[in-house]
Parts: C-alpha cells; sequence; structure tokens
C-alpha cells in the first residue's frame, strides 16, 4: 500500500513531469493561457495516461520488443480519439480553444515515456498509479502556470474578473509571459528542494 502511494505520489512532487523531469513543455506553454484551458488539458492528458498505462502494463507481456513503440502509439492514440471525442461532445469551446494540442497527445513525452520506462515494466496497479500521479502533477503544474498568467494577464480567474483597478500586463498571456512564468516556478521548486537537502 506505502509503495503504490509512493507511485502515486512522485508524478505529484518528486517527479513532476513540467517542474522536474521537464517534460510536456509545449501544452504547458501553449494552453496555459487562461486556467480553465489549463484544467481541461490536464484533464484531458491524465485520461490517457491512466488508461494508456492500464492497457500497456497489462499486455507487456504479450507484445514483441521489435513492436512495442508502434503498439503504445496504437494504444495512446485510441485514447486521445476517445478524450477528443468526448470533448467535442460535452466541451465543445474548451474542444476549439485547445485546438491541436489534443490530438498532439498521441506523441507527448509524457506519456510515451510513462509508457515506455514505467507501464511496459511493472504491474498493472503501479502502471495505474504512476499514470494517475503523473497526470494529477501535469494538471498541477500547468494550473499553476495558468493561474500566474491569466491572473497577471487578464486580471481574471476561470474567466470572472478578480483584480479590480488593474492595469493587465499583457506579455504575460504571450508565450514570453509563459517562459517567464514556467522559469520562475521550476526556480522556485529547485529552491525548494535545495532547502530540504
Amino acid at each position: 500500500m506505502i509503495k503504490l502511494f509512493k507511485e502515486l505520489t512522485k508524478g505529484i512532487f518528486k517527479e513532476n513531469p513540467v517542474f522536474v523531469i521537464v517534460l510536456g513543455l509545449c501544452p504547458a506553454l501553449a494552453v496555459s493561457t487562461s486556467l480553465e484551458n489549463a484544467i481541461g488539458m490536464g484533464i484531458a492528458a491524465t485520461f490517457v495516461l491512466f488508461f494508456s498505462n492500464l492497457i500497456i502494463s497489462s499486455l507487456r507481456k504479450f507484445v514483441p520488443d521489435k513492436i512495442r513503440i508502434p503498439c503504445f502509439i496504437v494504444v495512446i492514440a485510441s485514447f486521445v480519439t476517445i478524450v477528443e471525442l468526448l470533448m467535442a461532445a460535452f466541451a465543445p469551446l474548451l474542444a476549439k480553444r485547445l485546438g491541436i494540442f489534443v490530438p498532439l497527445i498521441v506523441v507527448n513525452c509524457i506519456i510515451m515515456g510513462r509508457a515506455e520506462a514505467f507501464a511496459s515494466r511493472n504491474k498493472v496497479l503501479p502502471s495505474i498509479m504512476d499514470g494517475l500521479g503523473m497526470g494529477v502533477g501535469f494538471t498541477l503544474a500547468l494550473s499553476s502556470v495558468a493561474l500566474i498568467r491569466e491572473l497577471l494577464g487578464n486580471g481574471t480567474l476561470l474567466g470572472h474578473n478578480i483584480l479590480t483597478n488593474f492595469n493587465p500586463a499583457g506579455i504575460m498571456v504571450l508565450a514570453p509571459g509563459a517562459l517567464m512564468t514556467l522559469g520562475i516556478l521550476i526556480a522556485i521548486n529547485n529552491l525548494i528542494k535545495n532547502r530540504k537537502k
């Protein structure tokens, strides 16, 4: 039980995909202009991570090494298609805002990395916890970046005007603002880790 809890929490803190491993930066920078986009993207990636880890771990003994990567891509692409269709049906505005970044989950380094490095080598339950933890960690990282960018760039939070009498910093909703925010958050994360040591 303790091992499963460690597998779950490592993706949130110790091996956070964005702040520690520095993977999945393309969606982290592109869709983090608003908190709603970030949460939507995070949930989509978590869904794909969870179910692809489950299937890949279940089939790991039956897939030959020579075709393992194409098999992983087929499994991941299947779940990305499910997410894309569900999003188009139940959250069409979010699907439109996220655009090409939802289909690009198929080649997201976090998902391929977890499939190759963890799910293909471990049992089902630890793989599920790994996928869930990495997904939650990715969602929290995206949401942190988006919260700062939306608040400082628009003065809003989830579309609601929060900062009145505030002159928004337009750079925060542009690419340089994304890079600055991400860099500062990675630096803060490293500072906290170094102080603990």
